[in-house]
Order: structure tokens, then C-alpha cells, then sequence
């Protein structure tokens, strides 16, 4: 099967080819980070104005790299949530069109979900069950996943995830977007770590909160004169802090379960603080998986394999009868829930 994925949850424009008998893929990503960096954050009406801009392009390019025409597309994956409405409707749309003129089915892909198994996608990769943290855009979520279509939650975010706290405070200190990458290059100069709070750091609770430690830096910053040392030290605390609340996380739920397999994925898994303090607990027989580092970040590789697995394991709920294909089904608010 040849399946396209169409990722367009936010300000990524993302298309991908999935080879399912070779088993590779082709990867397409216009980013808007330079567009939105001027505003101090994403702008919804441009991040869709610049979708439907370079969605057409992108779908040319890929298909004249791989020498193929939309008729050879044997199956359409596209995100329906969550994310920016208008966003989503131009990936949906776009899916749609292709499916009429040239009646191919297509599958609704939870973002979330397809997050959590783009870490199959490397040539080694956890078994099930596992213990998976999801830290994508709004979400800072735990789970066990026990199968390709059977998991449950551990613990969430309250409030603010971890990737809303990099950004804001990214804004805050005066740094570009995305946050975590321009934090993490800021946190090397740090020479004081300024032991922010840790909020609900509990064994047994594997919950998130993090707007207290937003709020606690905020007033850091309207204390302090706001030096280059100064945001130095705020970024080297402020990493050093989300990744200790992270893994401690992780770890403890990884214990409680007695699961040694452990994924990451989502932006802040591309955190090299992160990836580095974690593999500490490698000599504790913990296996720790991370995603390739141009599949951490949103992308519609994972949207395309994520389709191509309820493809092959027969779960057709998220399919679309041709005959509805026109129906234009987002959903921004869309939830990663047990099953």
C-alpha cells in the first residue's frame, strides 16, 4: 500500500508517502516558526492562510519524487484533532478532495495517538506493553500502552503541559519560538540553578501541573533585571526542572507497573537534557526509546503509519465510506482516551 499522511493540527505543514511493503517513508514539513516568531506566538488566521499556501506545493513535490500520481494512493490519513480549527480544515479538506475525484478511503487519525506510536517506526522499538509519555503542544500525558489499539492513562496535565511552559517562558525571557530549542541553547551559558518548584512531585501521583511554575518565574523575572546571565540561569533551571519532574514521573509509574520498556515522544522529546538524564536509568534494566529526531515533532509520517496500522489491524471505525468522504469532520478539542 502506498498511504498519504496530511498533518495540519497547527503551524506544520506536513505531508508524507508511506511505503508499506518497503517499509520507508517520505517525509514533507513546511514550518512556520519564523512567520509567528514577530507576534510572540501562533497566530491561527496565518497558520491556515499558510497552510492552504503551501499544502498544493508540498503534495506536487512529494509525488514527483516518488515518481507517482494521486490514482497510485491506495489509502489518505489525516489528522482530525486536535488542534486549530481552521488548520485542521485545510488537511481534512484537502483529504477529502482526493478521496472524491479519485475514490480512495481515507481514516481520521487521532494526533495524540499517532504520536505515541511514531516511536514504532524505528528500526528498534519498545515491546508491549510499555509506559509512554506523550509531550506534544498542549499535552503532558502518561499511559501504558498494552497494545496498537489498547492503552490507558496514568497520569495528565492539569493545566499547563510542559511544552506551553518552554514557549511562554521562551516569550517571557525574550527568545524566539519554538521555545524547548531555543531554551535548551540559552541553558548552557546557566551557571546557577535557581531550584524552581516542583509541582505534585509525589511517587504515587503521576499527574502534571506546571502553571505554578510558570507563575513562580514570572515573579523571578519582575524581581530580577533581566540580564543575559539572568535568562542563562532562568533557562538552565527551568530545563533542569521540567526534566526532573518528567522523569521522575516516568520512572516511579515504571516501577508501580513494573514495566521496564519506556518511549518518549512529542516535541519535548527531542530535549537532549532529557534524553541524556534518562539513559542514567539504563543500568536499572530500563529500556528507553525516543523517536527519530524529525518524527518528535509534528509530522505526517506518524499520521500516515498510524492510518496504515487500523488499516492492517482491522480497526475500521475511523474509516470513511466513500460516499461520505465529503463530510468535513475536525475535531480541535479531540482527547486521548482509555481503550
Amino acid at each position: 500500500m502506498i498511504i498519504l499522511g496530511i498533518e495540519t493540527s497547527c503551524d506544520e505543514t506536513g505531508l508524507s508517502l508511506y511505503n508499506t511493503k518497503k517499509k520507508s517513508f517520505i517525509n514533507k514539513l513546511y514550518s512556520q516558526c519564523k512567520l509567528h516568531n514577530k507576534y510572540g506566538g501562533i497566530i491561527p488566521e496565518i497558520a491556515s492562510k499558510y497552510h492552504a499556501k503551501k499544502i498544493f506545493p508540498l503534495l506536487i513535490d512529494i509525488l514527483k519524487q516518488n515518481k507517482l500520481k494521486l490514482h497510485n494512493i491506495n489509502l489518505i490519513a489525516y489528522t482530525i484533532g486536535p488542534g486549530l480549527p481552521n488548520s485542521l480544515l485545510m488537511g481534512v479538506t484537502l483529504s477529502k478532495i482526493i478521496s472524491f475525484l479519485y475514490n480512495i478511503p481515507t481514516i481520521a487519525i487521532n494526533h495524540i495517538e499517532a504520536h505515541i506510536m511514531s516511536i514504532m517506526l524505528n528500526k528498534v522499538f519498545p515491546k508491549f506493553p510499555f509506559i509512554s509519555l506523550i509531550t506534544s503542544g498542549a499535552n503532558t500525558i502518561l499511559c501504558i500502552i498494552y497494545n496498537y489499539n489498547k492503552f490507558k492513562i496514568i497520569g495528565e496535565c492539569l493545566d499547563d503541559s510542559a511544552g506551553e511552559i518552554f514557549d511562554k517562558i521562551a516569550i517571557l525571557i525574550k527568545l524566539k519560538l519554538p521555545g524547548g530549542h531555543e531554551i535548551s541553547k540559552l541553558a548552557k551559558y546557566g551557571k546557577i540553578n535557581l531550584n524552581f518548584p516542583k509541582p505534585l512531585n509525589y511517587k504515587n501521583n503521576f499527574n502534571f501541573s506546571f502553571s505554578g511554575l510558570k507563575t513562580h518565574i514570572f515573579n523571578y523575572i519582575k524581581s530580577n533585571k533581566l540580564t543575559f546571565q539572568t535568562k542563562a540561569n532562568i533557562a538552565y533551571s527551568l530545563e533542569e526542572t521540567i526534566t526532573d519532574i518528567l522523569i521522575k514521573k516516568i520512572i516511579n509509574a515504571s516501577n508501580k507497573y513494573k514495566i521496564n520498556n519506556i518511549s518518549i515522544v512529542g516535541g519535548v522529546s527531542r530535549n537532549k537534557k532529557l534524553r541524556h538524564k534518562i539513559n542514567y536509568y539504563k543500568k536499572y534494566n530500563k529500556n528507553i526509546f525516543f523517536p527519530k529526531i524529525n518524527l518528535c515533532t509534528d509530522n505526517a509520517t506518524m499520521i500516515a503509519y498510524t492510518g496504515y496500522l487500523n488499516y492492517k489491524n482491522k480497526y475500521n471505525k475511523n474509516f470513511n465510506n466513500i460516499k461520505k468522504s465529503l463530510l468535513i469532520d475536525i475535531k480541535p478539542k479531540l482527547k486521548l482516551t482509555n481503550k
